[in-house]
This record gives structure tokens, C-alpha cells and sequence, in this order.
């Protein structure tokens, strides 16, 4: 058997080659590889097609504003994030980190307040500690995702995150009906609930916390 860096090239022997040859092989995985990259396009397509719409809704709710911005930013963050999320599971630092602190700085010196950095403080705080606890189910992505959620949303980035997390539950437990106890192994991408929940309390945030507050 010659060896040649990692390709192995045995003797010819029967059965051990795929029908049709190493030509069908080749034609198959090309036919994978085609498949992957349209449904890349067509992610990232949709995920624009999102974006203009949420941004227009951000228009609608505060008019040409500098909040309508910054929340048309803010929406902009987690569309891109969910992409990355669902392609390669991460959530890079170059973004979410600068998108962070942008976010802190513009929402406070467009409303001066305390509301942005304690919520910030308070989202990222409860997502290190869920991820102390439990480190296969949340990373360290997360956590600064949640932290940015608290600067962008302020306090109703409460209501971010518990969207979100019940979002998130709703594909975990499909997979274990189907699944069983293997289905406990599977990652998901959790980045689409958090960012779904974000948009939920972008809108109707105030109003949600203003009910449970009485």
C-alpha cells in the first residue's frame, strides 16, 4: 500500500468502490457542494429581504429618527449574527464586541440614562451564570449576544430573552420527540430564538413589561 501524505491508494480490489465509479462519487459530492452554496444564497438573500423589512417597521414605529437608526443598526446586528449562527455555529467576537459597545454609547447619548449599561450588565451577568452552570448549553457568544441585546433593548430586554429561550425550546423538543435520547447530543443554533426575541421586545417590549408590572 503506497501512503502519500493523506491519500491512501490501496490495491485494486472489488466492492470497495462506489457504483459507477469514482466519476459518480465525484459528481455526487460536487452535486452536495452546489446544493450547500444555493441554500447559502438563499439564506443570505432572505436574511436581507429581513433586514429592509425591519428596518422599515423601525421607520414606521419612531419615524425618521436617530432611535428608528440605531434600531434599524440594532436589527441589522442580529439578522447577520443568525446567518453566521446557522452556517458555522459562532457568534464572532468582531462583531457582537464593537456592536456592543457602539451600542451602549449611541443609546446613551441619545437618551442619557442608566437603563443601557444596567441592562447590558444584567442580560450578560444571567448568561455567564446560565453558562457556568451549564456549559454545553450556552457559550460564551451568547453571553456578550446578550449583553448587547441589554444595550440595544434597555429593560425590555427582559422580555428578549425569555421570548427567546422559549423560542429556542420549541426545536429542541421537536428533536427529542423524534429523536429520543439521542436527540440530546444535537446542536442547534440558538442565536435565531435570541434574535427573534429581540425583535419581539423591540416592538412590543414596553408594552409586555408595562403588563406584568401592572
Amino acid at each position: 500500500m503506497l501512503r502519500s501524505g493523506r491519500i491512501v491508494v490501496g490495491p485494486l480490489m472489488p466492492g470497495r468502490y462506489p457504483p459507477g465509479g469514482f466519476t459518480s462519487l465525484a459528481r455526487g459530492r460536487g452535486l452536495e457542494v452546489r446544493r450547500g452554496e444555493t441554500d447559502a444564497v438563499r439564506l443570505r438573500a432572505l436574511a436581507v429581504v429581513a433586514w429592509i423589512v425591519l428596518g422599515a417597521c423601525c421607520v414606521w414605529a419612531d419615524g425618521l429618527t436617530v432611535e428608528a437608526l440605531v434600531n434599524a443598526l440594532g436589527c441589522a446586528v442580529v439578522v447577520v449574527l443568525t446567518v453566521i449562527d446557522i452556517e458555522r455555529r459562532i457568534v464572532p467576537n468582531r462583531i457582537v464586541v464593537p456592536a456592543l459597545v457602539v451600542a451602549l454609547v449611541l443609546q446613551t447619548i441619545r437618551d442619557p440614562s442608566v437603563e443601557w449599561i444596567v441592562s447590558a450588565l444584567c442580560a450578560g451577568g444571567f448568561f455567564l451564570l446560565l453558562a457556568l452552570v451549564y456549559p454545553a448549553g450556552l457559550g460564551m457568544g451568547d453571553v456578550k449576544l446578550a449583553a448587547f441585546l441589554g444595550a440595544w433593548l434597555g429593560y425590555p430586554v427582559a422580555v428578549a430573552l425569555f421570548a427567546g429561550t422559549l423560542l429556542g425550546m420549541i426545536p429542541a423538543l421537536v428533536v427529542l420527540v423524534r429523536n429520543g435520547s439521542k436527540g440530546r447530543t444535537a446542536t442547534m443554533p440558538y442565536v435565531p430564538a435570541l434574535a427573534a426575541g429581540a425583535i419581539v421586545a423591540l416592538f412590543f417590549g414596553d408594552a409586555v413589561l408595562d403588563a406584568w408590572l401592572g
